[in-house]
């Protein structure tokens, strides 16, 4: 599915099954570092009128999620409330070459793999909840598509800064380390444990 190489397992599903406020106010966190994603690099690299268009979209619609799981534990009588996050983030972060314009690339393509990771998520909960959970089911559904559109943005974006050629290289080999990452996975019930 988009750029990965790999499925989620079962044991994350698991996880959703035995820790699902934890893995709602986690979700809730995640839109944040989006939205905060999407500012970093606007500011980064404001000169590039595209990009920061684009992000300035990214930026919006990554509240608006935010704004929607804060809704749903709301309405559920789930706190939000700080958590640790797992280790997922940091880890594809720390693969980030340093100079520019590879940073550039990087940066963009990291920001492209979480994306995707978080539509084949958005994608199991949507079928998971199905018939068990329909106001998640129906709030993830929903997701899907504009999480798919943020993963094709960061990469058409990584474009800007190097041939097409080197950007398709690149996130193969991230995405085979994104694999890795995801693989070894996390005790805490996380989006991306």
């Amino acid at each position: 599915m988009l750029s990965l190489q790999s499925s989620s397992s079962t044991r994350w599903l698991a996880q959703v099954d035995t820790n699902l406020d934890e893995i709602l106010i986690d979700h809730a966190h995640c839109e944040k570092k989006a939205a905060g994603t999407a500012m970093n690099l606007m500011f980064a690299y404001v000169d590039n009128l595209d990009l920061c268009r684009e992000m300035t979209e990214i930026i919006n619609e990554e509240l608006e999620h935010f704004h929607r799981v804060i809704g749903i534990l709301a309405r559920r009588d789930i706190a939000f409330r700080r958590l640790k996050p797992s280790s997922y983030g940091r880890k594809l972060n720390d693969l980030v070459r340093g100079g520019e314009p590879n940073r550039a690339v990087d940066r963009l393509l990291v920001a492209c793999l979480i994306e995707a990771r978080s539509c084949e998520r958005f994608d199991f909960l949507r079928k998971h909840m199905d018939g068990r959970d329909q106001e998640l089911a129906d709030f993830y559904d929903s997701l899907f598509e504009s999480e798919a559109r943020h993963h094709t943005t960061y990469v058409r974006l990584a474009k800007h800064f190097a041939t097409e050629d080197i950007v398709k290289r690149r996130l193969n080999e991230l995405s085979a380390l994104e694999a890795q990452i995801i693989a070894a996975g996390d005790k805490l019930p996380r989006m991306h444990s």
